[in-house]
């Protein structure tokens, strides 16, 4: 069972699930345009900081004319800055390109809005999705609902603050280095990273470093496999996107039978990462549940995952540079610290042919080191982030429960999977000081049903608030 701080009044946004709402409304207990005038006024009056811009003329009228019976009908949405919908700001999160405006939208939010979906505005993001800390020089800092003195995480940071902090049920996100599970681990939500190319992107798309998927910021695994039943399948202006599948919802819990008796590995440190015991301790007590519930067979792996994290760093700093464009290097002051220090870092590396030759070579060393991992087990099971959400205003922390190491340490759990194109999924499994921890399982590719299907025995099992606590610091 789902636990939601419900609101009866109409004054108040809905706190369950997606889901759930479209049930209300289609009872017509509850009208979207009720709904919605909730939300902008929850939003107005928020200290989140989870919002970078609003069109509530825009949203009024689609949520009057909202078809109910479509999946998400009359659900009012928050949409990643770093996304595009054609007339609202085109930004990146960054100060320097301000002034500019989108002329299209995505495939992706085109598809989750003709699903019924209601675009209220959009979330605050890192910027150019580089760092696990939304706070920009365009922004300011976006905060954390379960403790406003604590990020959310990012890149995905308003959109997990906005879900979280019951504002809106539903937020688009992308993952280029863990931007969708980091916040969902940091603010108790499911977020899933899907097989690269499930959820298509474009149109324009720029192919860059491989390593974005996009998809949605949820309270509960229904909604996020009726996210992926509106926004998955091929798209001609992605020719990376893969063949639709659909029935992702309708198979909710069809796959245990196929999920008995898998191997899986519980791995504190993947990828080298130094994860803080308590969060350690955490996750172990959930990950040895979930293998009770599941019937999993244990076993323990011995493989050695490359360090990725220049390479990463480096093939996703092309695309940054890409936007920038003859704005670099007069508008570095402009930028938040890690971005101008990214920069002036990758300049001063040279993107020449001999710095990408390296690149793919560490990114086929890592390829090879995932194919002998899921040769091994076909499920590992890990922390999501090394240790609770930090300060809001940053800066990435470098010392992990009390263990020192360097600030590349808050992206070593997540990374890999970008890399390497696998899903992964955060689900929420307890807190440690009032904060959330998410627990984070890895497969193989195009296996995400396995996933959610996980997920939805934790759910059952060890059921999360879908809402940070009323009384938290909020």
């Amino acid at each position: 069972m789902l636990v939601a701080r419900y609101v009866s009044g109409m004054d108040e946004p809905w706190t369950g699930d997606a889901c759930g709402l479209v049930e209300v409304f289609r009872s017509g207990e509850r009208h979207p345009v009720e709904e919605l005038e909730a939300t902008l006024a929850a939003i107005e009056r928020s200290d989140l900081n989870a919002f970078s811009y609003l069109d509530g003329d825009r949203a009024r009228e689609l949520a009057a004319a909202a078809d109910v019976d479509a999946p998400f009908g009359g659900v009012p949405l928050g949409i990643k800055e770093l996304d595009q919908v054609e007339g609202w700001p085109d930004t990146h999160a960054s100060a320097p390109l301000a002034d500019r405006v989108a002329s299209y939208t995505t495939t992706h939010v085109e598809r989750v809005t003709g699903a019924g979906a209601v675009p209220v505005g959009l979330t605050t993001a890192s910027e150019f999705g580089g760092v696990n800390l939304t706070r920009t020089v365009l922004n300011g800092v976006t905060r954390n609902p379960w403790d406003t003195s604590r990020t959310p995480g990012g890149s995905s940071g308003g959109s997990a603050a906005a879900v979280a902090g019951g504002l809106v049920a539903l937020a688009t996100g992308g993952d280029g280095g863990g931007s969708i599970r980091i916040p969902s681990g940091f603010t108790g939500l499911l977020g899933l990273k899907t097989t690269f190319g499930r959820i298509p992107r474009g149109p324009h798309y720029d192919v860059g470093a491989l390593t974005v998927t996009v998809g949605g910021l949820t309270r509960s695994v229904r909604d996020t496999a009726r996210w992926l039943d509106v926004a998955e399948g091929a798209d001609r202006h992605d020719p990376l996107s893969l063949p639709r599948v659909g029935g992702w919802e309708a198979g909710l819990g069809s796959h245990l039978g196929e999920l008995r008796g898998l191997r899986v590995a519980v791995v504190d440190d993947f990828a080298g990462a130094v994860v803080s015991p308590a969060t350690a301790e955490v996750v172990r007590d959930a990950a040895g549940a979930l293998v009770d519930d599941l019937g999993l067979r244990r076993v323990d792996v011995d493989v050695e995952i490359p360090s990725v994290g220049t390479a990463w760093s480096l093939a996703n700093m092309a695309g940054a540079f890409a936007v920038l464009g003859d704005e670099w290097p007069a508008c570095a002051d402009q930028l938040t610290p890690e971005m101008r220090f990214a920069c002036e870092w990758a300049a001063g590396r040279g993107l020449d042919f001999d710095a990408l030759v390296r690149l793919e070579a560490r990114r086929t060393a890592l390829f090879e080191a995932m194919a002998t991992l899921f040769g091994q087990t076909d499920l590992v099971v890990t922390s999501t982030n090394p240790d609770v959400a930090f300060a809001a205003e940053g800066p990435l922390p470098s010392v992990f429960g009390g263990r020192e190491d360097s600030m590349a340490n808050n992206g070593r759990l997540t990374i890999p999977s970008n890399l390497y194109g696998n899903p992964a999924i955060s689900i929420p499994v307890g807190t440690v000081d009032g904060l959330p921890v998410g627990m984070q399982i890895l497969t193989r590719h195009h296996a995400e049903a396995l996933l959610l299907d996980a997920a939805w025995v934790v759910e059952r099992e060890r059921p999360w608030p879908l809402v940070a606590p009323v009384g938290t610091a909020r």
